[in-house]
């Protein structure tokens, strides 16, 4: 793409009085924005009617030279600039009922943004030994082809879903509040460098050296919203920015999901409220999540059954096969199929649960554990 059409596109959707809403519908009637700052003050007043203020911006280029600007900042830190009309720009952000998300993003990082899915975690900046506990397991459980972690690089539930989403060796996508110049809070900046060489990236609407304001972060929930196939809320208080990513999920028909937690704790309360009002469905395991929506578990080949575990024996190897086949089974079950005693199959059993392979489940059901 010429750099002259990056610049007006920069140039239009810093435009006062030009919106999300109004950039969209600008690009549907004329194009390229370019089209917009070579037309006549009389073609642009056809267009803004009484809103001379727009029309006189546009004529007199005004916005032009902080865009020239801003794709020297561009070029020079490796940042890629999308466009709603370009293939790499987060599709799902296209969608009819997204329609005021920012048609111009900014992204540093490798990460594909329209990867088959892609799960939003959020919840409070004053996250609690629980609520840590769970981020961890929740996207720990989440392990599969595809998946991408997103979240806002915030203290607490945010900090702990990128961190884990790196362990587990998934690219993670931190939506940020501000332009790429910064990061803010700084103590996660080493965090967000390991996002970037884990195959994750940086995601911003705003320019660089924007002002960092309080309102830039309920903003940034949207993109957050807009572009995760579903939301889990691990904690949250009554009041917050999770309930706002989660009512804007809601409003673009997104899957909220919230984590349960006792009546008397401060930051299990915004999620009981969700779940109480019917705004959220119960996060409970990874089956339920995938069960809710309508989602097929994927192995990291790609679909394709995944290899046995070669430390194993050949014995607890065929009960590995079995279970896999088969999603549960009981003890008896188990003994009945391989014909061992039952002493040699609760031995086996017991093996490979603290192998971390199988967990037993209430009636002493056996199943595989997610991402074996």
């Amino acid at each position: 793409m010429p750099n002259s059409d990056l610049i007006y596109r920069i140039a239009l959707a810093i435009t006062p009085g030009i919106g999300c809403k109004s950039y969209r519908q600008l690009i549907e009637l004329c194009g390229e924005p370019a089209q917009l700052f070579n037309m006549s003050r009389k073609g642009l007043n056809q267009i803004f009617g009484n809103h001379r203020d727009i029309t006189e911006s546009i004529a007199s280029k005004a916005t032009l030279k902080r865009a020239e600007e801003e794709c020297a900042f561009i070029e020079r830190n490796n940042i890629t600039p999308l466009f709603c009309t370009d293939a790499d720009y987060p599709q799902r952000l296209n969608r009819s009922d997204c329609a005021d998300t920012p048609p111009l993003l900014y992204s540093q990082g490798q990460c594909n943004l329209n990867a088959k899915r892609i799960v939003g975690v959020v919840g409070t900046r004053r996250i609690t030994p629980y609520g840590r506990d769970m981020t961890e397991k929740i996207v720990g459980e989440l392990k599969c082809d595809d998946m991408v972690i997103v979240s806002g690089l915030a203290y607490g539930v945010d900090t702990a879903a990128h961190s884990a989403a790196i362990s587990n060796n998934l690219p993670t996508v931190g939506v940020l509040g501000h332009g790429l110049d910064r990061l803010y809070p700084t103590q996660n900046r080493k965090l967000a460098m390991n996002m970037l060489e884990h195959g994750g990236c940086l995601l911003t609407e705003y320019l660089s050296y924007t002002q960092i304001s309080p309102s830039n972060f309920p903003a940034r929930n949207r993109i957050i919203a807009a572009l995760a196939d579903a939301v889990i809320v691990v904690e949250a208080s009554e009041k917050g920015g999770a309930l706002i990513t989660a009512n804007i999920a809601n409003s673009y028909h997104r899957e909220v999901f919230a984590v349960p937690g006792r009546i008397s704790d401060t930051y299990s309360r915004g999620c009981n409220n969700l779940l109480a009002n019917n705004k959220a469905i119960i996060y409970t395991n990874s089956d339920n999540f995938y069960f809710n929506l309508g989602w097929e578990r994927l192995s990291s080949q790609g679909g394709e059954q995944q290899k046995l575990f070669p430390t194993l024996s050949s014995e607890e190897q065929s009960v590995v096969e079995m279970l896999r086949q088969e999603d549960m089974l009981g003890i008896e079950a188990i003994c009945e199929r391989t014909a061992f005693p039952l002493p040699k199959v609760a031995g086996i059993l017991l093996n490979l649960e603290l192998e971390n392979i199988i967990r037993c489940l209430p009636g002493k059901m056996y199943r595989l554990r997610e991402g074996c």
